[in-house]
């Protein structure tokens, strides 16, 4: 579909919303993925779906590793390491509430609150 087309995220986003976790969507999948990406879904919603969506390990946390892979697809790998590792780093440290090294659900959640434009951005058009 073009609105996944060109979606670094499309197979991540696809393994998230499959029953298999694998990426083998059946139809109920394919509608509960429109429905968390539409614009009527509510913020909590989405951002337990884009934490799932980062979350590369399922470990349900965000780790730098996650961060690096996240930045990775983001960039298009136009960033030098040192770039990836300095905007990890400082992600981590704004982000991450309890100082764990990692991020939480409630820290992503926390860290969303003052990002205005992700609900206008994390959504697909129909």
């Amino acid at each position: 579909m073009p609105e996944l087309k060109d979606n670094p995220f499309r197979q991540r986003i696809a393994e998230v919303f499959s029953q298999d976790n694998k990426g083998n969507m059946t139809l109920d999948d394919f509608l509960d993925m429109f429905s968390v990406l539409s614009e009527m879904a509510p913020r909590d919603l989405k951002a337990c779906y884009a934490f799932k969506i980062y979350d590369f390990n399922n470990d349900n946390f965000i780790c730098k590793s996650d961060l690096e892979k996240t930045l990775i697809k983001l960039t298009r790998n136009e960033l030098l390491p040192e770039e990836v590792q300095l905007v990890c780093d400082k992600v981590l440290g704004e982000a991450d509430l309890d100082n764990d090294g990692k991020l939480s659900l409630e820290d992503f959640q926390h860290m969303l609150v003052r990002s205005p434009d992700f609900l206008s951005t994390f959504h697909i058009r129909i």
